[in-house]
């Protein structure tokens, strides 16, 4: 036949350990609560830091990617090597605007410069000042309404395309040599993906 179950009492309560006290009890609550706060808080708090840089970079790329002409700034590095438009040191009045669609991608770039910086920046994309040519306005009336450009003022102009095989860009440039110490150059490099 079947034994009989035997019932069992619970454990039993070790000898000399006394009930927590209240103090004790306070203190480990306390603990808790900063154990799921740090574990909640600091999480919760890196991913509020996180969104905001987030949504301050995306206004950063649409306020300068929706520029629709020139903005007085430096083209970043990386245009500069792309579209192999050497910004000479020292220039000033330097702005620029970028396009691009399917087709082509283009860079406009002016800036004003010295007499040894046109130099340099002629040397860097491959030609001296013999290559320029005087009243040849080299930049195109579509390119000019872009950007805005006007060449019809008087003045000393002087241009100069360098034509190079694709994907390397082509460069239309035209100088401003009605002040030589300072020349003020204009240059449109466009590129074919």
């Amino acid at each position: 036949m079947t034994e009989p179950l035997l019932l069992q009492d619970g454990p039993a309560e070790e000898p000399g350990t006394p009930a927590e006290d209240r103090r004790h009890r306070n203190r480990r609550r306390a603990l808790t609560l900063l154990i799921i706060v740090l574990l909640i808080g600091i999480p919760a708090g890196y991913l509020l830091i996180s969104a905001e840089q987030s949504r301050s970079s995306g206004r950063d790329k649409e306020e300068k990617y929706s520029a629709t002409g020139l903005t007085e700034a430096w083209p970043s590095k990386l245009q500069r090597r792309l579209y192999q438009v050497p910004v000479p040191h020292p220039a000033g009045k330097v702005a620029y605007y970028e396009t691009n669609n399917w087709k082509t991608s283009r860079l406009y770039v002016q800036f004003e410069t010295t007499g040894a910086g046109l130099d340099a920046f002629l040397a860097g994309i491959g030609v001296d000042r013999s290559a320029l040519e005087r009243d040849d306005i080299s930049i195109s009336a579509r390119d000019q309404r872009v950007t805005g450009w006007d060449f019809s003022a008087p003045g000393q102009w002087w241009g100069l395309i360098r034509t190079q095989k694709n994907p390397a860009p082509t460069q239309d440039v035209v100088v401003n040599l009605a002040n030589p110490d300072l020349p003020m150059v204009y240059v449109v490099s466009r590129t074919v993906p």
